[in-house]
């Protein structure tokens, strides 16, 4: 696991994407982070990022935006969700943790520790 770098997509001033560092910092993990703030995600990015996964999981029922368009009723379409989550990062929900194929979305501390056994 070493050798494997870590992407965390977070916003710092989300308290869960902060308790979520603290844990990775404990566990020793390296990382790259990224503030989607700052550097907001492409279509193309959050298209390579989601791949075959539903494209659902990574929209944050907790926005505005969200409980707005009633999305959990009327999703939008994989396309238009895409374009909404580049626009407004804080749809997309967070933290993200990639490592090579594999995302942990949200704070999943069993998963976090299970990856710094690797």
């Amino acid at each position: 696991m070493a050798n494997k770098k870590l992407l965390f997509l977070e916003k710092p001033s989300c308290t869960t994407c902060r308790k979520a560092k603290t844990l990775l910092d404990e566990l020793k993990l390296d990382f790259a982070s990224r503030d989607l703030d700052k550097e907001s995600l492409s279509v193309g990015e959050l298209d390579k990022l989601i791949g075959t996964r539903d494209y659902k999981e990574f929209l944050s029922a907790r926005n505005e935006v969200y409980r707005e368009r009633n999305m959990a009723e009327r999703p939008p379409s994989r396309e238009e969700a895409l374009k909404l989550m580049s626009k407004t990062p804080n749809l997309i929900r967070r933290p993200l943790l990639v490592y090579s194929s594999q995302i942990i979305i949200g704070f999943d501390e069993a998963a976090y520790r299970k990856l710094a056994k690797l």
